[in-house]
């Protein structure tokens, strides 16, 4: 329920997390809590700051920028591996999971639902490309950008384009094309990157902006 809060913007950038009135809220122990926080903790969406205790990460716009190129290199690397080397079967569990996550994006705009449709996507994408290194590096990452991504799905009509994106990369993966697999790839990245940032600066007041990338 807390991740669900930070993503939802509930709790937003920066704000910090008072355990007292997170128990108070959420109505679970201190336990509980405390272990939610170890968990956000690791996954970046949360960080503790001495003498104020847990807040909500804003992450800079270098580190952003960082996650977002090692991001774009492992993804485009997988898709091609899928690509390449998945077969028939996976190719159609991916366009399963794709048809499912569009299902999702054009019901009633959950972000949290949508962020899930798109976990399963990448996931089938990750274990169909045959390299366990990128497939638990990447999700590591994806972790990470979990707020930026969620920023950029709250921004009008992205989700709609995003989708759109994807089901282009998914075709070109159909039609056993790795190099239109990797563009694909490639620009779903760069417009969520765009999203994504432009989106944290009018919630965190930053000053991310189209001109910085």
């Amino acid at each position: 329920m807390l991740r669900q809060a930070i993503l939802s913007f509930h709790y937003a950038p920066g704000q910090r997390l008072v355990e007292r009135e997170l128990i108070e809220e959420i109505g679970v122990s201190r336990t509980t809590i405390r272990e939610a926080l170890r968990e956000l903790a690791a996954e970046g969406l949360v960080k503790t700051i001495p003498q104020k205790g847990a807040v909500v990460v804003v992450p800079s716009l270098q580190e952003a920028l960082e996650l977002y190129e090692l991001r774009a290199a492992l993804e485009a690397l997988a898709v091609r591996r899928f690509t390449e080397v998945a077969s028939d079967d996976q190719v159609a569990e991916l366009r399963a999971a794709f048809e499912q996550l569009a299902e999702v994006a054009n019901g009633d705009g959950d972000t949290l639902r949508i962020l899930q449709a798109k976990g399963q996507f990448y996931d089938v994408l990750l274990r169909g490309c045959g390299n366990r290194s990128v497939h638990s590096t990447l999700g590591g990452v994806q972790a990470r950008l979990s707020l930026l991504r969620a920023t950029s799905l709250a921004q009008p009509g992205r989700t709609a384009r995003s989708v759109q994106e994807l089901r282009a990369m998914v075709e070109a993966i159909e039609a056993r094309n790795p190099e239109a697999a990797v563009r694909a790839c490639n620009h779903h990245i760069e417009q969520a990157k765009r999203a994504g940032l432009e989106g944290l600066s009018a919630t965190s007041g930053l000053p991310f902006s189209s001109a910085s990338l």
